[in-house]
């Protein structure tokens, strides 16, 4: 039986990025480290330009897996932000499930390290409580591709669908003349040939 399409609606969607460390970005080997980076950052700046509610967490920052990387915290300074003492699963931790309550969104798009336990546990969870979770892929890491297939198939099974950051943002904007300019300079901020499409149509368009 085919699944309705649900879709990501910028009105009642939040940001949760979770466990984006120092230290366990370091373990990543499925995607490249500059890769990933650029569609972390991506996925922030995703997030700013649609005026998500953005929730920030991390796990035992005070041992191996380290501090959240500065450019969230510079990003999203006022927003809630998460560390947890120790619970491996986010949403295991009171104040993180408070602060996505507290936004009153259903739709939550999750992204973190390392994919098997900081995005599947608290992705499982949530759809458990009756959230529409979309799990951004490209902006999330694990040790290796089987590992990541294997936290693929049980988030998708359960119900989440998975994205990347570059679907997430369409599927948010939905018409290109909500704002042209404006979604094209996120895509050309994190992606090099979209650049070169966005200079190709600034010289056609400048003298119109």
């Amino acid at each position: 039986m085919t699944k309705p399409y649900v879709r990501l609606d910028k009105n009642n969607a939040a940001v949760l990025l979770v466990d984006h460390q120092a230290g366990l970005l370091s373990l990543v080997r499925d995607i490249e480290p500059d890769k990933l980076m650029n569609n972390v950052l991506a996925l922030g700046d995703m997030a700013e330009y649609f005026k998500l509610p953005t929730i920030l967490t991390t796990s035992f920052e005070t041992g191996p897996n380290g501090p959240l990387i500065p450019e969230f915290k510079a990003q999203f300074p006022d927003a809630p932000y998460i560390a947890r003492p120790g619970n491996i699963n986010a949403w295991d931790n009171e104040d993180f499930v408070k602060a996505i309550k507290a936004t009153g969104k259903k739709q939550l798009i999750i992204a973190g390290v390392v994919t098997e336990v900081c995005v599947a546990f608290p992705t499982l969870s949530a759809l458990e409580e009756g959230f529409e979770v979309f799990v951004i892929t490209d902006a999330s890491g694990t040790f290796n591709e089987l590992t990541r297939q294997a936290a693929w198939d049980r988030m998708s099974s359960a119900g989440a669908q998975l994205m990347t950051w570059f679907g997430a943002a369409c599927e948010l904007h939905r018409d290109w003349r909500n704002d042209i300019e404006g979604l094209g300079e996120l895509f050309s901020k994190h992606i090099p040939d979209y650049k070169n499409l966005f200079t190709s149509y600034n010289h056609l368009t400048a003298d119109k």
